[in-house]
């Protein structure tokens, strides 16, 4: 048995399982944070980005070289082109060889354009049925979001190694920049969905009568699982973005997973110090005080996920403070889609939002909201949302790295006034980072990560309740995070001690 690591970023897991003659590929997530490295994408000309200063290298030769390829802001530095992310470490193995792919969720299935329609795959594609829209969704959105502002310059000479050495520390030291890639194609993704073959909680799918693998709820989120693999004397299960929390989706099945062999686990939660409802009741106020004195919110996000439960956290809020007047939009190329698949998943739902179905109700609120016209959905700026607009709002709109998307108007529009408020949930990118290249900025920045993944005290409990012989986890796991490295108690534990990996390397 050999486990080949082809991710550094454990909420973003791939990972390539040779087992019993066969080859099973476990995820195939994108690696957005090179998106931080790159100037917005800004739906109208900026005058303010236009004028940034080019960066000069004290190089002669590295300074002709890069033209206009880089830019300054705030003492950063920012690439000037189209923005790329990073694809998995498909180099290390052969794709043509590769089996079967089991998705988990619709967060680690945005490279999967990528495996299938340029590496020689031609194996089977496994995942629930709203993995599998939601995850078509998102990669819309980020495509959409990529191909309406096309940039004019493609910058590409900043990484070649002669001149690459020359550069600020934070494009310097930049990891795995041969994987970095241009986003993929809308033609690419309904290629990709074509291949992909649905499956439900439960559904035991053979492979070459070697083994059976079984996808199992995990909690996360709408339709994601974890996988149990099973020989006829080995499992293995493979838990990626598990959560013991109280959401919208199907809560965990814990029994399944019972006694492996090996237990591989990644997706443990990525703000660990941040409590998911303390950072709900601090969201609702940081909003509350804004809006109160006359200012407007934005919340960049993604089209799905825990937006689902803050519309009816919020709505109800809102009405408690008599701010029932206030309107809430919420912009995406997807947005109809995903307010409209929401409903109709109930198998997927937890036990009261199905119970709703039967009444019949819709399962969440939000039918309710926009039939009342308390939110509004749009799938850009352009056309009825100009018409229909009015201010204080709050306003939720991609990407959550402002490096794309609606949300980077709206920063650009808000930025100068210190009466509205940029609010963070989503976990995946440094609030920090995601401002810099739009200071200096007046407005008010709030970080409220919503991470519902299980913790690490949750996830060593889990561990002593599954009984694993091995647990095998990515190196970070093992020791704590760099912000807080006296905190210990922010690591996985198990007995014996837990084997660990990182990119590019291979277990035995």
């Amino acid at each position: 048995m050999k486990l080949y690591c082809l991710s550094e970023n454990p909420n973003a897991p791939c990972l390539l399982l040779t087992f019993k003659g066969t080859s099973i590929m476990l995820d195939c997530a994108l690696d957005l944070s090179p998106l931080m490295h790159f100037l917005p994408l800004t739906l109208v000309p900026s005058a303010r980005l236009s004028k940034l200063a080019t960066w000069k290298s004290s190089d002669n030769v590295a300074s002709k070289a890069l033209s206009q390829d880089l830019k300054e802001c705030g003492g950063q530095v920012f690439v000037d082109s189209e923005p790329e992310v990073c694809v998995p470490e498909i180099g290390i193995v052969d794709m043509s060889t590769v089996d079967v792919i089991l998705i988990s969720n619709h967060h680690n299935m945005l490279a999967l354009p990528f495996i299938t329609e340029y590496s020689g795959f031609k194996g089977t594609i496994y995942a629930t049925e709203p993995t599998l829209q939601i995850g078509r969704q998102m990669m819309e959105e980020l495509v959409e979001y990529m191909e309406r502002v096309p940039k004019r310059r493609k910058s590409t000479q900043w990484k070649k190694p002669n001149i690459l050495k020359l550069l600020p520390a934070s494009l310097k030291d930049a990891l795995y920049l041969s994987s970095w890639k241009k986003c993929y194609t809308k033609h690419d993704i309904n290629s990709c969905m074509s291949k992909i073959q649905k499956t439900s909680f439960g559904e035991k799918l053979p492979l070459y009568g070697a083994l059976t693998m079984v996808p199992m709820s995990s909690g996360f989120c709408l339709g994601s699982s974890n996988w149990v693999i099973q020989s006829q004397f080995e499992k293995i299960v493979y838990m990626s973005g598990s959560s013991f929390l109280t959401t919208h989706s199907t809560p965990i099945s814990q029994e399944p997973l019972k006694n492996p062999d090996i237990l591989l686990l990644t997706g443990v939660t990525q703000t660990p110090t941040h409590n998911p409802d303390s950072m709900l009741g601090e969201f609702c106020s940081n909003l509350t005080v804004t809006i109160k004195n006359g200012g407007s919110v934005l919340v960049p996000c993604y089209p799905s996920g825990v937006i689902y439960d803050l519309f009816e956290c919020l709505s109800g809020y809102m009405d408690s403070v008599g701010l029932m007047q206030t309107p809430m939009y919420f912009i995406s190329p997807v947005a109809d889609s995903s307010l409209a698949y929401a409903q109709i998943f109930s198998e997927w739902l937890c036990a009261p939002k199905q119970s709703r179905v039967y009444l019949p109700e819709p399962p969440f609120p939000h039918a309710e909201l926009i039939k009342n016209g308390r939110l509004e959905h749009f799938s850009s700026l352009h056309g009825d949302f100009s018409s229909q607009f009015k201010t204080p709002c709050v306003v939720f709109a991609g990407h959550p790295s402002l490096r794309c998307g609606d949300a980077v108007h709206f920063i650009e529009l808000w930025g100068k006034s210190s009466n509205n408020t940029v609010i963070f949930i989503e976990p995946g990118f440094p609030y920090l980072e995601a401002l810099a290249p739009f200071q200096p900025l007046s407005m008010k920045a709030c970080y409220c990560p919503i991470d519902t993944a299980m913790s690490y005290a949750q996830a060593n409990k889990m561990i002593k309740d599954l009984k694993p012989l091995h647990v095998v986890v990515p190196n970070k796991y093992q020791k704590p995070p760099v912000s807080q490295p006296l905190r210990t108690d922010l690591v996985i534990e198990a007995d014996p001690a837990p084997m660990s990996f990182h990119r590019g390397e291979v277990l035995n």
